[in-house]
C-alpha cells in the first residue's frame, strides 16, 4: 500500500532559489495529507504531479506566514480548476478567521465545500477507517502543533491451508474471520479468528514537528515512528539563537530521534543562510546516523512493516 512523503517546501521563513516554503505532502492510497502550506504550494504540487482535485486534508502547525500563506492561492487555484471534493483544513486558533478573511476579501467563486477545524489542545485531530492524525502542543514562540499520522493495525496473515483443513469455504466466511469475527460453519462448528488468522500487524507512523524547540513530550509522541520530520533551522553552534526563535538544531533533533527509537530522521525548515547542508547533516549523524536533510521534491516511500 503506497505511503509516500513528498517534500514540497523545505525552507525556513523565506524561500531561496532552491527551497520553497514549508509544505509536506503524504500520499496514501488516493488521498493527500498536506502538512503546512507555504506560499506557492499549488505550483509545487503541480510540479510534483499532485492533482488539486484529489481527496485532501490540510494540517497547519501554526499561524506564521511561511506556514499558512499558501492557503489563499491554493484555495483559489482549486476553484479556478473547478474542484468539487470537500477540502478539510485543521489548524490552531485563528485558522477559521484567516480562511474567512480570504473568502471575504479575495474575490473568486469557491466551487467546493470547505471545512475548517480549530485545535484547542493536544489529542486526536481526525480519524478514518484506516488511520488517525494526532496532535501535540509544540514549543514554539506562538501556539503550534506537531502532528502524527498513525495507521491502524492491519489484520494478521490469513492461513488459507488451515482454513481449508477446517472446511471453511472461500468467500464471505473467510472475509469475516480476517476482519476479526467468529463464524459458524454449516455443520454447526464455531471457528474463531485466532484459529486461522495470525496476530495483528502494526501500521506505519509519520511524525512532523513543524517549528519547535526540542521538548521531552515529543519523545513519547514520536515513539517508534517510521519517519520523524524535525525542525533543524540552525546548526549546533547557533543553539542559543535557535532557542530564542523557537527552533531546533540538528543535534537536538537527533537526540529526540534516538530517544524515541524512530527508524529515519529528516531535517527540514532550513535557514536561508545555509548554501550547503553538510554541516547540519554531520551534526545530526554523529548522534543518529540514519538522518537526511530534506530537499524540495525529495520523496520517501514508507514500506509496510513485516511484523
Amino acid at each position: 500500500m503506497d505511503l509516500t512523503v513528498i517534500f514540497l517546501g523545505t525552507a525556513g521563513s523565506v524561500p531561496t532559489p532552491e527551497r520553497s516554503l514549508p509544505a509536506i505532502a503524504i500520499r496514501r492510497k488516493g488521498e493527500i495529507l498536506l502538512f503546512d502550506c507555504g506560499e506557492g504550494v499549488q505550483r509545487q504540487m503541480i510540479k510534483a504531479g499532485i492533482s488539486l482535485h484529489r481527496k485532501m486534508k490540510i494540517f497547519i502547525t501554526h499561524m506564521h506566514g511561511d506556514h499558512v500563506l499558501g492557503l489563499p492561492g491554493l484555495i483559489q487555484s482549486m476553484s479556478l480548476l473547478n474542484r468539487e471534493k470537500t477540502l478539510e483544513i485543521y489548524g490552531p486558533e485563528g485558522i477559521k478567521i484567516f480562511i474567512e478573511s480570504i473568502k471575504q476579501t479575495v474575490k473568486f467563486t469557491q466551487t467546493f465545500p470547505l471545512e475548517v477545524f480549530e485545535l484547542k489542545k493536544s489529542g486526536e485531530v481526525c480519524e478514518t477507517e484506516e488511520f488517525k492524525v494526532l496532535a501535540i502542543e509544540a514549543d514554539h514562540v506562538i501556539p503550534s502543533f506537531a502532528y502524527a499520522l498513525v495507521e491502524k493495525p492491519r489484520p494478521g496473515i490469513f492461513n488459507a491451508k488451515k482454513a481449508e483443513e477446517l472446511g471453511i469455504p472461500e468467500g464471505p466466511l473467510r472475509s469475516r474471520l480476517q476482519k476479526g469475527f467468529s463464524i459458524k460453519l454449516p455443520n454447526g462448528r464455531v471457528i474463531h479468528p485466532s484459529e486461522v488468522v495470525g496476530p495483528q500487524r502494526r501500521g506505519r507512523k509519520i511524525v512532523y514537528t513543524g517549528d519547535t524547540r526540542a521538548f521531552e513530550g515529543l519523545v513519547e509522541f514520536a515513539k517508534g515512528a517510521d519517519l520523524l520530520i524535525h525542525d533543524a533551522t540552525l546548526d549546533d553552534e547557533l543553539a542559543e539563537e535557535a532557542y530564542e526563535d523557537g527552533h531546533s538544531t540538528p543535534s537536538q533533533a537527533a537526540e529526540i530521534a534516538k530517544k524515541a527509537g524512530v527508524k529515519k530522521l529528516v531535517l527540514t525548515h532550513i535557514s536561508a543562510r545555509y548554501k550547503s547542508t553538510e554541516k547540519l547533516l554531520e551534526q545530526s549523524r554523529r548522534i543518529f546516523p540514519n538522518t537526511l536533510v530534506a530537499e524540495d521534491f525529495m520523496k520517501i516511500s514508507i514500506p509496510l512493516p513485516k511484523g
